[in-house]
């Protein structure tokens, strides 16, 4: 983090806006069934006042998002556990041991959130923060792995359906099972959006798809109440659709940050910074790119001087400009070059 990461309230409003490569501002489909079920799954938000800007703060907030939700799903995994005691059901069994599974997913991510603060090496030359794209990616094929297992069990009770005690103590086990997941995923995607962490985001979308999972325990429980046993492979089947559906959207959001790519609207804004810099006539080679939850890039300005000392202070003003636009900026470079 340099001295010149302040910023100004109206830029603070702009990098919350569009600052953050939002996964879901230009990493998503906006229409048909994949809209809709993104729109559902994963929600927008666009509260200025709580974007993070310094580096280690948006690390801690990373980290302390994981723990408090790993406690959260260890706990609601307990409780579920006492009540598969009690009603006997395989599909509780399954949706326990698949939240205690996703629970351990905040493991690698948290890692990768401690390794990111590392400094830089010789060898390792941005630092560490990519590992939290590689446990982005981990967190995809957890959720695939859950689509399938998920899709397999309602198969499963179609061939082979089972009886089930005490339905009510089943409807409370998926209900709390589901408030459980939903209370981590909000809050994993709210403090993904701020630190701009594709994975936390990424986690948190994960964590409602199995909080619906597990409110499919509920309505199968309220199914065979009612006479018809069917509705829990039906609703299960149901959701493991709805899951890969989704998972192409995590994909991609993922894959994105992997292969360098960014929001345009944040070259945009970080043009317009430099290009509103006293002294700069031009603008070129622009380049932006995400280690992790930061940003680093560069840029080479023309200027209308030949004096270098001049040219410099040109460069260090521009640099200025882009960390105030654009806090969530750690490294920016401007080479100063002569206006044709």
């Amino acid at each position: 983090m340099t001295d010149h990461q302040h910023v100004h309230d109206h830029a603070h409003g702009l990098d919350h806006a569009h600052g953050h490569d939002h996964a879901h501002g230009h990493e998503h489909p906006h229409g048909g069934v994949k809209g809709f079920l993104y729109d559902l799954f994963v929600p927008h938000t666009h509260d200025a006042a709580d974007s993070i800007d310094d580096a280690m703060e948006a690390s801690s907030a990373g980290v302390r998002a994981l723990k408090t939700s790993l406690f959260v799903l260890l706990g609601t995994t307990v409780v579920q556990a006492v009540l598969v005691a009690s009603t006997g059901s395989i599909a509780l069994l399954a949706d326990t041991i698949h939240n205690f599974a996703d629970a351990l997913t905040a493991v690698p991510l948290w890692i990768a959130f401690v390794l990111g603060r590392r400094v830089a090496t010789r060898r390792y030359t941005y630092g560490y923060g990519r590992a939290e794209d590689l446990a982005g990616m981990f967190i995809v094929l957890v959720v695939a792995l859950s689509a399938v297992v998920a899709g397999w069990q309602a198969i499963d009770r179609f061939i082979d359906p089972r009886p089930v005690e005490h339905p009510w103590l089943l409807v409370a086990a998926g209900l709390v099972g589901f408030a459980g997941n939903e209370i981590v995923a909000v809050y994993r995607i709210r403090v993904g959006r701020r630190i701009g962490s594709a994975a936390l985001v990424a986690d948190g979308v994960h964590a409602r798809l199995d909080g619906f999972t597990s409110l499919s325990v509920v309505l199968g429980a309220v199914g065979v109440m009612l006479g018809f046993p069917l509705a829990d492979p039906i609703i299960g089947l149901l959701i493991s659709i709805s899951i890969v559906l989704l998972l192409w959207g995590t994909v991609k959001s993922i894959g994105a940050r992997l292969m360098d790519a960014i929001d345009p609207a944040l070259a945009e804004r970080a043009e317009h910074a430099l290009e509103h810099t006293d002294g700069v006539h031009a603008v070129r080679d622009l380049r932006l790119r995400w280690v992790g939850h930061r940003l680093t890039g560069s840029a080479t300005v023309e200027v209308g001087t030949a004096d270098l000392h001049a040219a410099a202070h040109i460069a260090e003003h521009a640099t200025e400009h882009v960390h105030e636009a654009m806090g969530n900026v750690d490294e920016f470079t401007v080479t100063p070059a002569p206006h044709h």
